[in-house]
């Protein structure tokens, strides 16, 4: 039983670390939290409830969650403090006894926040509780479906949740549990939900997407048909896909698409083939290539995104070598380069290769550059095109910036940005780089 009269007129702040999903989520546990009755605490003011969803996909990412419920407890004082995400999964009782936390919930229990929150918060003294409930990674089953917006033009819908893949270096499947996903019907249900609310783009967010139907039989090319019948939206992004799951008939039928955008993201991790058994990865880099190509043969402007892990346990110089050599062999247009990161627990600590940390910034280092050379060659084809761009609300008085359908980041002067253009897909003529090479200026408006 929930005692709404206890959530009425509290003010929540909210603190979200690591990926889109977790940002997705986040969205979805304040409009839960807001249909009790609470309200989003102003900057400046002190909450009565801090929620922090957190990321532990490096241990970089642990100490940033730290920091980020330290820095709650000390501006909320009082506040009943709330942590979650995949660091509360994998580290929950010690999360726990952070001065301050009372509630920590893992993968499987967040789907109950308000239930568990409500429970905590009426025993809630001038003490912390210190509570947490979580369960082991086969018993994570629950699914928290999220369709949001938050403060995004974008609206982010979960599609999957978890993951079978285990590779050597990586936490995920032991913080998310096993992959899981609702119906296609659902699904379909909250885009209808979301063009209602006048939403023209959603990103298709989750752990390993390209894995969708583990639960109910079905394909994520048929989520894909579905959602592409959905009126009103008029764009879709698909955010990440590994490699062997990225099957021909979805490139083909993405191609031909009105509302699935030329944009993709994979994750390499590493251009090595060697490297990548060590991973435990599903494919090898013959396979990887043969993706790309078949992408850019049936979407020439494609814009494609690719993950890579560098300094990794295993992975010698001419390794790395290797995996440059091979990027810049491959038409991709940007690199998310990750130095590797020992994470506790996982089999990749048994490889006895250790790389160092000077030596992985200055391979990280290698690998930005050549990002930012192929991120700019581009970007500068489609200088002086016409483009529809999805504009994003700015600060009265500073420059607009939205994407076009191929992802090219596009900024719109201010004496030329109207709020009205907030959410509108409006033909551009795009001009030169702005002033720190991070977008295409608007040249001028194309009427319709």
């Amino acid at each position: 039983m929930i005692d709404s009269s206890a959530f009425q007129g509290k003010k929540a702040k909210y603190y979200t670390l690591g990926c889109k999903l977790n940002f997705s989520e986040t969205s979805t546990f304040g409009k839960m939290l807001s249909d009790m009755g609470v309200l989003t605490a102003e900057k400046d003011e002190q909450a009565d409830i801090c929620l922090i969803n957190t990321c532990s996909v490096t241990e970089v990412a642990d100490h940033k969650c730290r920091q980020a419920i330290h820095k709650m407890v000390r501006e909320n004082p009082g506040a009943f403090i709330i942590v979650t995400g995949c660091y509360a999964q994998l580290e929950s009782e010690k999360v726990s006894q952070i001065q301050g936390v009372d509630l920590v919930l893992g993968s499987n229990e967040k789907a109950n926040l308000i239930q568990y929150l409500n429970d905590a918060f009426l025993h809630k003294d001038d003490d912390a509780l210190h509570q947490y409930h979580s369960v082991k990674t086969k018993d994570i089953k629950s699914f928290q479906p999220s369709c949001s917006r938050g403060n995004r033009t974008r609206y982010f819908l979960k599609v999957q949740d978890g993951c079978n893949y285990f590779c050597t270096y990586c936490t995920i499947p032991y913080a998310r549990g096993f992959s899981r996903n609702p119906t296609i019907a659902s699904l379909v249900r909250q885009a209808e939900e979301a063009a209602a609310e006048g939403g023209k783009e959603i990103v298709l967010t989750g752990v390993n997407i390209g894995n969708f139907g583990e639960t109910t039989h079905e394909s994520f090319l048929d989520l894909v048909k579905a959602l592409d019948e959905v009126d009103g939206i008029q764009r879709y992004r698909i955010s990440s896909l590994e490699p062997d799951l990225i099957d021909d008939a979805l490139i083909d039928y993405c191609s031909r698409s009105q509302k699935f955008m030329p944009h993709f993201h994979i994750p390499l991790q590493s251009g090595s083939d060697e490297v990548l058994k060590l991973m435990h990865r599903r494919y090898d880099t013959k396979l990887f290539a043969e993706k790309v190509m078949r992408i850019k043969q049936q979407m020439p402007e494609a814009f494609i995104g690719v993950d890579v892990m560098v300094g990794s346990r295993g992975e010698r110089l001419e390794h790395f070598e290797a995996c440059y050599d091979f990027l810049n062999s491959l038409p991709v247009t940007q690199l998310h380069v990750f130095p590797y990161s020992e994470r506790p627990g996982t089999q990749a600590l048994n490889i006895p290769y250790v790389v160092d940390e000077k030596e992985k910034k200055r391979r990280a280092k290698r690998l930005l550059a050549l990002s930012d050379e192929k991120t700019q060659a581009f970007y500068a084809q489609f200088i002086g095109q016409e483009k529809q761009v999805l504009f994003e609300k700015a600060p009265r008085g500073k420059a607009m910036h939205g994407f076009t359908d191929n992802y090219i980041r596009v900024e719109l002067a201010p004496a030329m940005a109207r709020e009205e253009y907030d959410n509108q897909l409006m033909t551009v003529r795009l001009g030169e780089f702005n002033h720190d090479h991070t977008a295409l200026r608007v040249q001028n408006i194309v009427e319709e």
